[in-house]
């Protein structure tokens, strides 16, 4: 019997609109990622600075600064529901529910902190 991922990312691409030379382009920030969380796992996304680790992360649970963020490809699917459509009061009902994430900056500074003696 095949397992059902609980979170399945598909081809996920992420793009933000900014102004260039006083027009409006689209700059690629994530291309194309693809990953499946099941249920019980514990996941981190883990890679350089700058490689797209919070954004793909935001992207989950639609956390990115909307409209100037778009997603030029793909899907992500909890529980067979496409989280990038789903409109924003059903995801209030997943955020901190059904889906949570640490983020980085919210533990870092009690790793960087030295003690004085």
């Amino acid at each position: 019997m095949k397992k059902e991922a609980l979170l399945s990312v598909r081809d996920l691409s992420v793009a933000f609109q900014t102004r260039i030379a006083g027009g409006i382009k689209n700059v690629l920030v994530v291309k194309n990622i693809s990953f499946d969380i099941f249920q019980g796992e514990t996941v981190a996304l883990v890679g350089e600075s700058g490689c797209g680790k919070t954004v793909s992360a935001q992207s989950i649970l639609k956390l990115l600064p909307y409209p100037a963020a778009l997603h030029p490809s793909g899907n992500i699917f909890f529980r067979d529901q496409d989280l990038l459509k789903t409109e924003e009061n059903k995801l209030r009902n997943i955020r901190g529910n059904k889906i949570s994430m640490i983020f980085q900056n919210s533990i870092y500074p009690f790793l960087t902190n030295k003690r004085k003696n």
